[in-house]
Order: C-alpha cells, then structure tokens, then sequence
C-alpha cells in the first residue's frame, strides 16, 4: 500500500491551523485540509505492513490501506466510495474522531504514524467539492415504517442505511434542529453546522423524514428547548413497524460538595449549546457567559477541553482545568500497541491558553451572596490505582464560573422507561450485539445502538453501532439484509 518506502522517505505533516491569536477571535473551523499533493505524500508513508492494525483500531472498521493507496495514486473518486463503504460521515469522523486508528498503525511502533485522520479530512472535502457525493435513493420500498429517536451520529447512521434499502424512516429529535450532540455538544470551531446540513439535504432526497421538537413523553428537553411535544411511545409502537433508540448519554456526573448549589456552578453541556445556538443566530439565548470571569473547568476529557475553547473565545479572564486521575505521560511512541494507550492528549483549545492541573479533588465551592467564587481543593496521591489526599496541599482557587465536565453517566432514563426497556447495571439499554437478537432489547421490536446503548463512547463508534443496528433492523423486517454487518 502507498510507497514500498514512502515511510522511510516522508515525515509525517500535521494539517494547517490559523494562528491561535486570530482564531480565539471567532468560531470558525481553523484546520485546513491538506493539498492533493500533500494528501499524495501522506498516503505514501502506508507501509505494506501486512496486517493492517489501523482497520481493528478503527471502530467503523474502514479500509484504511486501500483508501490511503487510491490518495497516493491520485484516484480520488474511488477513495471516496471505498470510505463511503464503511463511514457514512466522514466529514464529521475526519474532524473530531481522536483517531484511535493512528495509535493502531504499524508504524506507531516506532515512528510516527500514518496521518489517516488528515488523508480522511482531505477525501471527503474534494469529494464534496468535485460533487461525487449524491443522493442514493432506494430503487423501491418495502412498506416497513421505522421510527429512529435521537439525530445525532448514531441516529442518523441508522437512518440513512434503512433508508436506502427501501424502509419509511422518521427521525424524531428532540430539540429545534436535527443533529444530537454534533449540533449542540460540539463546538462551531470545530465542526460547523453547514456541515450537517449538507448531510441532512441527502438524506432527505433518500426518503427521511426528520420530525424535530418531539420528545419521548416526558423527557427533558435540551438546549434551552421549550417548544418540544411530547410523543407517546405506546403511539410509535403502533404505528411503525420497529423503532431504534439512539439518543445519547446526556445524563451528566455531578459533584456532590459543600456549595455545590452556589450560583455559576454549571454543567458542561448547559454552558456549550448556548453558544452554539448564539453561532445559528438564535435570538434570546440564556445569558451564560465566561466573559471577564476566572473559570474552573472540572474534567479533563474532551468536553472539558471544548468548555476551555469556549470560555476562551468570551474572553475568559483566566481559564484552569481540573482532572482527578495524575498527568499522563507525554509519550513519543504507543507502548501498549496496537491499543489505545494513556497520554498526555493536548488539544487546540489547551493551546490557546489554559492552565491544566491533575490529581486535583474538589473539597468546596465558596460563595459570596449565593453565587460562586473560589474552589476548595486538595492535591492528590495516586498509589495502585487508589487516591489518597496529601496532607497540608489544600489550596483556594478564585472562580466565578464553575463548569462540570465529568463524563456522562446513562442516556435519559425516562425514554427507557416510556418503553419498558430493560436496562444494565449503568442505566444503559440492555441489548447485545452477538446472536440472532442483535441490537434489540427486552421491548417487542424495540432495538437500542450507540450511546443510548454502550453509553458514553465516540462519534465512530456511535456510527459503527447506528450502522449494525440498521442491518439488525433490516433483517427482523424482510427475514435477511445486505446491508454491511
């Protein structure tokens, strides 16, 4: 694959940025796509490793190596149908997935690896660009109505592949646009909206319906949303043939301590969607800002990191990030290849200006006239796996706006409940992967993918699950699939 040599005669080059001073200014994306040359040298560097590790670390198990060759041979247009054949988005994928195929790669072992990611970013931008990417309806319909609930990667995944084998689909969405976390979890500057809009104009020339402002009878409701109806689940079972749940783990992990009911203390993902909705050019968005405040984001993970981007871009008067577990180590190579190993990971947002600190507990938040002004917290030792706090390392840090970044703990019980799905021991619905019942919970024609069923997990893998449980699907409605397991 690539150049028998390539890897030996080409560094690897990371993508372009704007500046960090000048992209802070606004929310746009700041990461160009490489050139069609620089693309052609990337590709080279796939060696012929023979076992191709990148496609198990991939969860969408793309053809990495094939894709990689077609770039170094300039053959574009089948390297968008070979990564079209395994990833439904991979506009979305080459942007924010954090690539656990690199880590995968043969060449990680000692070198730096093949920059996929990159080369992905860069297929599907031309191929847009050329127009190779259409609307591929089904050539008929089989009758079967399929009710998909939540729009983000998994939901939509589903969709689009039940779609095009021929099923009625209505996506139901909870909030004012289609779209889930992609819409209102993840940053403009780092993926902007026009981009799920592309994808949604196909897949309405596919045959989806998308049915926004329904909620699943009493769930909450995102985003600020007030204009959500509620759906009755005993309704959708009635009128469709099979229904998916595909809604994400939105339930966040809280922090229990003394003045945790303090004003100014918020959860990540009530601070990120307002400004996402300022970016679309809503009018009367809360009034949550990081402007001028010194903010304390609790959480390392990628959410936390977004929180920093976002304070930032206010102009936050300073910015600090907590994280429980101790610094990884900034590693050259992957010690535990091919598995993802722990790292010190430095995002763009850390870049722009961020004062990071780890084995960090919070003891308190200390109030003024009932709103937030400065965390209590102790340092912590970290021996075979146990915390212990290190004695007189207490320390008072100014904030005047918290932001809870832990990880999220179960999807939205209340649309298990309406199905009287069953659930596993974290909340999540309780439904396999393996065996005949692939996919499908305790709920008669009732099945279950992505977050909403593996729970907190990354975008490719919420499109690996979206796209099994459309197979899974498809084979309980006609008997057999030829959709890709």
């Amino acid at each position: 694959m690539g150049k028998i040599t390539g890897f030996l005669e080409y560094r690897r080059l990371q993508e372009a940025s704007e500046d960090k001073a000048s992209r802070k200014r606004h929310y746009r994306e700041f990461v160009l796509h490489l050139s069609d040359e620089e693309a052609k040298i990337q590709g080279a560097r796939c060696m012929d490793c023979g076992t191709p590790f990148c496609m198990s670390g991939c969860p969408v198990n793309n053809l990495i190596p094939d894709w990689n060759d077609l770039v170094y041979r300039q053959d574009w247009k089948t390297a968008i149908e070979t990564l079209h054949s395994t990833n439904n988005f991979p506009e979305f994928t080459g942007r924010i997935c954090p690539a656990p195929c690199e880590e995968a790669c043969t060449l990680r072992i000692n070198d730096d690896p093949v920059g996929i990611k990159s080369i992905e970013h860069a297929i599907i931008d031309k191929a847009w660009e050329e127009g190779w990417v259409a609307p591929r309806p089904a050539s008929h319909k089989t009758g079967k109505r399929v009710a998909v609930i939540g729009s983000g990667p998994a939901g939509l995944a589903c969709a689009q592949q039940l779609a095009r084998v021929g099923h009625d689909v209505v996506v139901f969405e909870k909030n004012d646009r289609i779209g889930g976390l992609l819409r209102y979890g993840i940053p403009d500057f780092k993926l902007e909206k026009w981009l799920i809009d592309r994808r949604l104009e196909q897949m309405e020339a596919e045959g989806v319906e998308f049915r926004v402002n329904h909620v699943i009878g009493h769930a909450p409701v995102g985003a600020g949303n007030k204009q959500a109806k509620p759906v009755s689940a005993k309704k959708l079972q009635a009128e469709f043939d099979a229904i998916v749940l595909a809604g994400g783990a939105e339930k966040p992990r809280d922090l229990p301590v003394p003045g945790r009911e303090l004003d100014g203390i918020h959860f990540a993902m009530d601070f990120l969607p307002l400004q996402n909705r300022r970016v679309a050019g809503d009018k009367n968005v809360k009034e949550l800002w990081a402007s001028g405040k010194h903010v304390v984001v609790i959480g390392g993970g990628d959410t936390g990191s977004d929180c920093v981007g976002t304070s930032n871009r206010h102009g936050a008067a300073s910015v600090t990030q907590f994280e429980l577990l101790p610094m990884p180590p900034d590693l050259e190579r992957n010690p535990v290849w091919p598995y993802w190993p722990q790292r010190l990971r430095t995002s763009s947002s850390h870049e722009e200006g961020a004062e990071r600190d780890w084995s960090i507990a919070t003891k308190e938040f200390i109030g003024e006239k009932g709103k937030v002004k400065a965390i209590k917290a102790v340092r912590l030792e970290w021996k075979d796996g146990k915390m212990s706090e290190l004695p007189g390392s207490e320390f008072v840090i100014p904030a005047d706006l918290v932001l809870l970044a832990m990880g999220f703990v179960s999807p939205v019980q209340a649309v298990l409940e309406a199905f009287g799905v069953e659930k596993d021991p974290r909340g999540n619905a309780k439904a396999t992967t393996d065996g005949d019942a692939c996919y499908l919970t305790s709920a008669p024609k009732v099945f279950a993918a992505g977050d909403m069923r593996r729970g907190q997990s990354l975008v490719v893998w919420a499109i690996r699950e979206g796209r099994q449980c459309a197979r899974a699907v498809d084979e309980f409605l006609m008997g057999f699939s030829e959709l890709p397991r």
